[in-house]
Parts: structure tokens; sequence; C-alpha cells
């Protein structure tokens, strides 16, 4: 992956870190003890004063143990000051996993200034991991049922929550499944009834792919139809007739071909890396790689939903304020549906019925291991969100003006980044806006719930996401707005410029497509001031339908899109399902499979203004969906089949002259672009292009993606 130079916010040193942090070239320096600073360590001690980053020889002195203690420290601190920090406080925390007995908790008591604001960062040079799992130690080999495996102890599920994840050594084992891998197919429904929004527990599998195995009850079936997945605890399977049967109801009806697959069945342990969890006897088993010893193994669990909450009360004016948060790694949470899902659980909007475990859309439901709500001006600067089973971080209600900076996010159970609610919010202290994403990484996604997205923005507005790289998602990469139709949003003045978005839909590992009805980016709803601009979005692939670049859904409304490269879609570099006076102008869509461009819905007004764009291509034809309805301002394109054969596949409705009469593509030209190469990542016009005559203006890739560190003095 490409990164280049920038030269402006360098370094995460605020103006509290000049007295701490020094600088030698592109080195930093351990900070030095001084009036608010804290240290913490995995060999420290609550009872010490936390003043050092060492135990004293007498170890009667050194850094604190928890990062809880340490933020006591702080506020005992500020209340020593008057209620207020004189000076930067910082808290400076040592490498190690940090076992967390519940998430970390920050109240507006907590809250800094622009001037002296609070820092909780990691010792430089160093990586605390902020853990909400729990290590499993003392495993024992055995053998059960001719297999060769290693077993221990979990007791705590006993009375709790089964988990579905472990990782080892910072990766991630495979759960028991059936198949080890790719997919098998939904064979039909033993009974249809109602419209497909209506979900079943039951569905047809095929042949002997499944089997009335002794642990299926403890299984579940992970199923995909259409743009969501549907987690069906399974309650019986019926070998003669070919039917498994949940406690759950899919979230749609489902469709012959539906991919699904099995998981937490004993009999499915075949492989190496591959475990399984006796919740009844607190016991799990692993089946180990031949290279793993089984003297000192550690495996990690997760056992704690958040890893951090900040617990602002915007609705009263209440935040938490002008927090930094630097280098700390966060992992090994996991959300999971609670057992009085769909009850207690209604405050988020839209949750399904109590018998459904899944999510009409985009996994929304599922929160961040780092949650927010009143958080204003905080900051996330070179952080990992890694090894979850959630959602990576989540700036919720009244959050505002907040940084998400050159972050890693992977290996996530759902999406990265949420912004925003789902919620329309009338008091302005509880609306989330001026959110910025930058210069982060973001990729491996939907490892439990696939549906999850790179970033996700609901009713939220003025937000920046800019130079990230988004990659290995199944399904949308990027996701603006929460409003279906023309009826009121709160997703405008959204800038989305010089990221690099690919592999959604399908991963470069070959992964799926499993999902339909994605894009590279994602709209719904009025998005006045929404900015698209600058963007590489590629390699898009939907299972049935729907693999498109940018994507204008339902009601999208007055957004711009200019500048994008987009390159390698099943469905089409551009589709507006349907929308008003959006503009598309000098954007270059290439090399899509089965149509280039696809306009679904005809309205009374203008739908889009299509202008100095480039298609280019090689197969499928140019055109999809409704074209002859009109309202559409579209000239000045440059439309090429690369192909030798004639120009069938520019199927203009009724022909190229008619559809110029019109007045559609007066001035629009079918040439050969004269590209400079053939690599659409570096996408460059040779000097004697037809596009220049047209008014195209060059593309600035260079820019693209995650910009390189430059440390200054």
């Amino acid at each position: 992956m490409r990164r280049f130079f920038f030269l402006s916010l360098v370094v995460f040193v605020p103006l509290l870190a000049c007295k701490t942090l020094h600088t030698t070239g592109n080195k930093i320096n351990a900070p030095r003890p001084g009036p608010g600073i804290f240290f913490v360590a995995t060999t420290g001690d609550d009872n010490w004063p936390g003043t050092s980053a060492t135990p004293s020889m007498t170890r009667k002195k050194g850094p604190f143990k928890t990062v809880q203690r340490a933020l006591e420290a702080a506020l005992e601190l500020k209340q020593f000051q008057g209620g207020a920090w004189k000076q930067p406080v910082s808290i400076y925390i040592r490498g190690g996993n940090y076992w967390l007995p519940q998430p970390l908790v920050f109240t507006p008591a907590l809250s800094a200034t622009s001037d002296f604001p609070l820092l909780i960062a990691a010792y430089p040079g160093e990586q605390p991991v902020l853990s909400a799992g729990q290590p499993i130690t003392n495993w024992n080999s055995i053998a059960v049922d001719g297999k060769k495996l290693w077993s221990a102890s979990v007791p705590w599920i006993k009375n709790g929550a089964p988990f579905h994840q472990l990782w080892v050594k910072g990766e991630r084992r495979q759960r028991a499944r059936h198949p080890n891998t790719g997919y098998f197919k939904v064979a039909g429904l033993p009974e249809s009834k109602g419209s497909w929004e209506q979900g079943g527990k039951r569905f047809v599998f095929t042949g002997d792919d499944l089997k009335n195995w002794k642990s299926s009850t403890n299984g579940e079936a992970i199923v995909m139809d259409r743009w969501v997945e549907s987690r069906l605890p399974i309650t019986n399977i019926d070998e003669k007739n070919k039917i498994l049967a949940s406690s759950k109801r899919t979230v749609f009806q489902l469709q012959a071909g539906d991919p699904y697959y099995v998981e937490g069945v004993f009999e499915a342990l075949d492989q190496p890396g591959e475990w399984f969890l006796d919740q009844v006897r607190g016991l799990i088993f692993y089946q180990p790689f031949p290279e793993e010893n089984i003297k000192g193994f550690s495996a990690v669990a997760p056992r704690l939903q958040e890893c951090l909450r900040i617990e602002g009360n915007p609705a009263v004016g209440e935040f938490v304020e002008n927090i930094f948060f630097q280098s700390l790694t966060f992992s090994h949470n996991e959300w999971f549906f609670p057992a009085n899902f769909g009850n207690k659980e209604r405050h988020i909007s839209s949750t399904p019925e109590p018998d459904i475990f899944g999510f009409s859309q985009a996994a929304f439901g599922v929160p961040g291991a780092v949650q927010a709500e009143g958080a204003r001006g905080c900051e996330f600067r070179d952080c990992q969100f890694s090894n979850l089973g959630s959602y990576g971080l989540q700036l919720g209600r009244g959050c505002q003006s907040n940084s998400i900076a050159r972050c890693k996010i992977f290996d996530l159970g759902a999406g990265g980044i949420r912004l925003g609610e789902t919620i329309l919010r009338t008091n302005q202290l509880e609306q989330a806006h001026h959110n910025s994403v930058i210069d982060s990484e973001i990729h491996d996604g939907g490892k439990m719930f696939p549906s999850g997205e790179g970033i996700w923005i609901g009713q939220s507005f003025d937000n920046h996401i800019a130079h990230n790289a988004i990659y290995n998602f199944f399904y949308t990469g990027i996701s603006i707005g929460w409003t279906w139709g023309y009826e009121t949003s709160l997703a405008t003045n959204n800038i989305v410029e010089f990221n690099e978005v690919h592999h959604i839909g399908q991963k470069t590992n070959g992964d799926g497509p499993i999902l339909d009805d994605m894009g590279g980016i994602y709209t719904l709803g009025p998005q006045r001031g929404t900015i698209i601009r600058n963007n590489l979005w590629h390699d898009i692939s939907a299972l049935r339908y729907g693999g498109w670049g940018i994507y204008f859904d339902e009601g999208s409304t007055e957004i711009v899109a200019e500048n994008n490269v987009v390159f390698n879609t099943t469905h089409g570099g551009f589709h507006q399902h349907y929308g008003k006076e959006n503009l598309v102008r000098n954007n270059v869509f290439a090399l899509a499979r089965d149509w280039q461009l696809q306009r679904s819905r005809s309205e009374n007004h203008v739908s889009f203004t299509f202008q100095n764009n480039i298609v280019y291509f090689n197969r499928g034809k140019l055109l999809e969906g409704d074209w002859a309805g009109g309202k559409i301002n579209q000239d000045s394109n440059l439309f090429f089949d690369a192909r030798a054969e004639t120009n069938a596949s520019l199927n203009f409705p009724g022909g190229l002259e008619k559809w110029r009469a019109n007045n559609h593509d007066v001035h629009s030209v079918i040439a050969d672009p004269q590209l400079a190469t053939t690599n659409f990542r570096s996408f460059a016009l040779k000097t004697n292009s037809p596009a220049w005559q047209l008014g195209f203006q060059p593309i600035d890739m260079k820019s693209v993606g995650p910009r390189k560190l430059v440390v200054t003095r």
C-alpha cells in the first residue's frame, strides 16, 4: 500500500507534551517525571505514588499497576487544585497486557481544557494492550473421540455468556467450523410465507452437507441473505428431510443459493487452530498446530463487551472534553446478542424482534469496543483497535469535534468506526458532528457480523473522512446516512476525500462475495453539502447483484461526487437507485464486469447531472436500468468500449441519435481516452487524450491513502 509524506499534524505532541517528551531527530525520548505526570506498569503497585516509570530499589515507590488507579490519581490532583488542572496531566502506560476487570470509564469529572489536556499515552517505544479479555492457561493434553486435543478450564462461562472468539499471539483462531473453508448453499425453504422481508426459522440443505451431530444444538448456522447475516442457534438437524431448524428467525426470507456455514459443533473440530467451547462443563478444547508447545501455551478469550467508555451527558451539556489517547492498543472484547435482546435492548433504534439474531443493515446495533457519548475535542492518535468482536470505535450521541488519526483498526467482529446514531436528535447538544477520521488503516472486518462496514456515518454532519485505507470487508466500505427517502436527515456536509477503498465484498484472500447491494461508498437520504472527491474505489464484488463503486441509494440528494477513480466492480462504477439533484462530474469509471452505469428509478425531478466523466470498459454493457425516463443532465462525457467489436455495448435508449435528440450527451464523444497507463491505481492520460477537449481535469491519485508520518523537532 502506498504511503506519502505530509507536513501538517506530523507529530502528536500537544502543548502538554512539550514539557514531558523530548525529541532528537526522529526519536522520541522517555518522559521525565514531574508535576502532573503518572506512570503505569504491569510490574507496578497501586499503593505506590505512580510518579516514576520503574520501581525503586526499595520497592516502596514506582508506577501504578492499573490504569484505573492512575485516572483516580489524576482526578485527585484536579480536585486538590480546585477543580481544574493548572498544568498538563499525562499518564504513560508501559508495555504489556492490562487485563481489565471492567471497562475504563471517563466521565465529565476527568474533562480537561485545550490548554491543559489530559494525555493517556503509551510509554515511548512500548505497546500497552488494554484488554477486555482473559488469558486461558494451564492446558492439558486429552484425547476425545480419537482426536488429540488440548483442554483448559474456563469456569467463568458456566454462569455467564459463552464466547465466540479466541486469539493466540495476536492471531484469531477459528471456532470449530463446517465447512472448514468456503460456504454451503441453502437449497430452499420447507415453506414460504409472506414477503421477502419476513424471515423464517428453517431452511433446506443439500445432500449430506449437515449431520444430526450429538453436539448440533451447541452450534449455530451463520447464513447470509441479500445484504445481511443471520445467526441461527440450531435446535434440530433433520437428516431425512434435509431441514435445519433454529430457535431464531432470519432477518429476511432466505433464498436458494444463500451462503451459510456452521460453527460451534464439536464434530467440526477437525483441523489445527480450531476450538470448541463446552459451556455446560466450563471447558475449552483446542486442536494445536504441530509447531505449538503446550508448555506455557496461552490463549485469550473475550470477557467484557467494551475496553473503554466515555460517558458524558450531552443532553444537559455535560461533556467529556480534551482527552488525548496516544499509541494505545484496545483488544479482546466481544458483543453478542444478550438473552433479553429485543426487549430491554429496545433503546437501539430499529432493533429487530426478540427472536432475530441479526440486523437490517450494516450490523448497526453492534457497538464499539471503545464507546463514547458526549465526547468533545478528544483524540485517538496512533492507536490500534485489533482482535475485537464488535466495531472498533463508536462516537455516538453528542460526540463533537473529535479526531481519529493514524490509527490501525483490524481483525474486527463487525466494522471499523461508527459515527453518529440512527436517531434524529432534535437537541443540538445531543447531535454528533464535526468528527474526523484521517490517515488510518481499517481492514479485515466482518469476522462475526459480515455486514459490518469500514466507516458508518448515521445521523451526523460535518464529518471529515480523509486519507484512509479501507479494505477486506464483506459489505460496504464507507456508508453515510440513515434516512430512507426524502425526509429529514442530519447527514449533511460530510467530506470524503483521498481515501483508497478496495476489496469490498470479496477479500484479498478470495473469501466472498457472500452479500449483495453494497458500494465502495453508500449513501442514503438528503445530504446537502456532502462531497465525495479524489478517492480510489476498486475491486467491489457482490454475490448476485449490487457490487457498485459509488452507490446513491434511496433518496440520496444534493451529493457531489467528483475526481474519483472507480474500477473493477461487478455491477458498475456508479449506481443511483433513486435520488435528487446529485452531481457526478470528472470521474473515471472503468472495467466493471456486467455494466458500467446504473439508474434504477425515474422520478419527476432531475435525478443527477453526469458530466465530464470517462467511462472505459472491455466487457459487459454501458447502461443498466431505467434510462429512458429522462430527467437526467448528461453531457461532455467520454465513452469507450476497448473491445475490437462494434459499439453495440453502448446501449443508449433508442440509440445514440435518439439519445442526443433528447438533449443527452450532445457534446459527449465515443473515443479512446488515450490512457498513459493501464494501471488505474495511478490513473493518467496522455497529452493527446480527447478528454481534455471535453473539459476533463487531472485527478490527483498520488495523495490517496494514509500519508507517511514525518516527525519534526
